[in-house]
């Protein structure tokens, strides 16, 4: 997942997720049920994500990768991590960290849009 179409691949292969660009044509940007869990600028000439985290891990990330992990760029820094994704992370903790922050928006919408994410993923 180094690189964005394995990147934007994973994200859609997950239960109610869309793509689209409602900040401009340079910033994809992943939902579920319309509610953003990642995004991704598409003019840097780096590979990163921003990626909704557990403020506790989010800091426990940053300490443990410096030199690939970041406060969100452009977002809540205490709920977004921006992650360099071309760099030395390994593959498990990518998908890692695109599924977390899928669950954490999943487990924010209301019980019935849950039950439908759960019925779409059977």
């Amino acid at each position: 997942m180094r690189d964005i179409e394995s990147f934007r691949m994973y994200c859609l292969s997950k239960p109610g997720v869309e793509e689209g660009f409602p900040f401009g044509e340079d910033t994809l940007v992943f939902k579920v049920l319309g509610k953003m869990f990642a995004l991704t600028g598409l003019s840097s000439p780096d590979f990163k994500v921003n990626l909704k985290c557990d403020p506790e891990w989010a800091i426990e990330l940053r300490e443990a990768y410096p030199d690939e992990i970041f406060p969100g760029f452009h977002m809540s820094k205490k709920h977004w991590n921006t992650v360099l994704f071309d760099r030395h992370l390994r593959e498990d903790l990518l998908c890692q960290m695109v599924d977390h922050s899928y669950a954490l928006v999943v487990a924010k919408l209301p019980a019935k849009q849950r039950e439908s994410l759960q019925k779409m993923g059977e």
